[in-house]
């Protein structure tokens, strides 16, 4: 069981190295830092009290996954395109991204985007793709604003 222990907290310490932890949320820490707990009290020899932490955190880890798979009456049918979403579904999702109303003006979008990508921007240790998500987001709701303002 010692082996066991020192392979979990080996591969929670390479996750954390590599960067693959990075968007891991409170509830992944916690669950990861209660198997690690339970890997050890079962190394110590205490396997009974143990396993219990190990069970709980796989079925947590088990759990999340599951929610995120789509079914798959879902999925697309082989052949078909993937419809766009319509232009206000984009607005709607990229002010809801932004934490802005809908509307919004253009000083207000600049400044929900200097303080988001500030946090999330890849140099900073975010990912690319929620810069990028951040950056379609300003984009999108800019672009709706300039034409709300020209049809008036």
């Amino acid at each position: 069981m010692a082996i066991f222990a020192m392979l979990l907290m080996g591969l929670a310490g390479w996750l954390i190295w590599t960067g693959r932890l990075q968007r891991m949320s409170g509830k992944d820490g916690m669950a990861l830092g209660l198997a690690i707990v339970g890997a050890v009290l079962a190394a110590k020899g205490k396997p009974v009290i143990g396993a219990l932490p190990l069970i709980l955190s796989a079925g947590y880890f088990a759990l999340r996954i599951r929610r995120k798979r789509q079914p798959l009456s879902r999925a697309p049918k082989s052949g078909t395109k993937p419809v766009p979403p319509a232009p206000n579904d984009a607005v709607a999702e990229a002010s809801a991204l932004l934490g802005l109303p809908r509307d919004a003006d253009a000083d207000a979008i600049r400044a929900a985007h200097r303080r988001l990508i500030a946090s999330v921007h890849p140099d900073r240790g975010g990912t690319e793709a929620l810069a990028a998500k951040i950056n379609a987001a300003r984009d999108t709701l800019l672009q709706h604003h300039e034409n709300a303002k020209g049809s008036r």
